[in-house]
């Protein structure tokens, strides 16, 4: 269940420009083996780093301050945060051997949200000093591939008929079920795709609530160039920024947000439930697995 909850396409539009500064070592439990999670954990913040240089495209002063708060936060998360989602592993190994509820879903998916709520703000401070020496010439191209990244997410989720959507949305979803399941099999397929069938997620509204977000970002960046070095209220500034990346200040959005996170809890509860004895025994062991990684990388200095 662990890399569905971390996928939930009701908060990825949020999390785009965060990511590079850390918000993606909470969703490395969505790799395909044990293996390329470590692989994957340990090279995320040269990854990181060159996600965030194509968006900001950093001199050659900045490179290296960019590359030492990458660096930073993925020890502080290594040694604080990874203890943690081993347990939520365990939580959800102990839960995967029988069905499962939408509310045990929910919950599960509701521990994961508390550990990126704290790494978002772990990163705050790293994101003011970054904004702190931004130029108009960055913030200009920080604009441009935010609209390139929009104009992808347009084509591919707003553009297509509803049908293509869904049809889109079921491929993902039965490659990310088979990571943890194994293959599945066409009646699990079938409850998927009248989950599919049922959900009221808008990708028009989550798009924008994406470019509010991003526009958000860029004065916030601002905002913080014209205060003193290392000053409190950047960091305040920066912290309040992430907030609503999470947590949008658009009451409506917030609603449409819980119902879409409520729809996923039933979808991926209504699979589980479809899924044999045999399926649910692949998903323990790759669940104890992850958790045996987890626990290995958090160990290692």
């Amino acid at each position: 269940m662990i890399p569905l909850l971390s996928s939930s396409g009701s908060r990825h539009a949020l999390w785009r420009i965060i990511r590079g500064l850390g918000l993606a070592l909470a969703l490395i439990a969505g790799l395909a083996g044990c293996s390329m999670v470590k692989l994957g954990y340990n090279n995320l913040p040269e990854v990181a780093y060159w996600w965030l240089d194509g968006y900001l495209d950093f001199s050659d002063a900045q490179a290296p301050r960019a590359r030492e708060a990458l660096a930073r936060v993925q020890q502080w998360h290594r040694t604080q945060e990874l203890p943690r989602y081993a347990q939520l592993l365990r939580e959800a190994e102990a839960q995967v051997g029988g069905e499962v509820t939408a509310a045990q879903v929910c919950s599960l998916a509701a521990q994961g949200r508390d550990r990126i709520e704290v790494l978002s703000q772990q990163t705050a401070p790293a994101l003011a000093a970054l904004a702190q020496d931004m130029t108009d010439e960055q913030l200009e191209h920080l604009a441009k591939r935010q609209a390139r990244s929009n104009e992808k997410f347009r084509k591919e989720w707003v553009s297509p008929s509803l049908a293509e959507r869904r049809e889109q949305r079921v491929r993902r979803l039965v490659e990310r079920f088979e990571t943890a399941y194994g293959r599945l099999e066409e009646p699990q397929r079938a409850v998927l795709r009248q989950k599919v069938e049922l959900s009221t997620y808008d990708p028009q509204r989550a798009l924008a609530e994406r470019v509010a977000r991003q526009a958000d970002l860029r004065q916030v960046m601002r905002q913080i160039r014209s205060l003193p070095a290392a000053s409190d209220e950047a960091r305040l500034l920066a912290a309040g920024l992430m907030q609503r990346m999470l947590d949008s200040p658009d009451e409506a959005h917030r609603r449409r947000q819980e119902a879409w996170l409520s729809e996923n809890c039933a979808l991926i509860a209504a699979v589980h439930n479809a899924t044999t004895p045999t399926q649910r025994e692949h998903a323990s062991r790759r669940l104890r697995g992850w958790q045996r990684d987890f626990t290995e990388l958090g160990a290692a200095r």
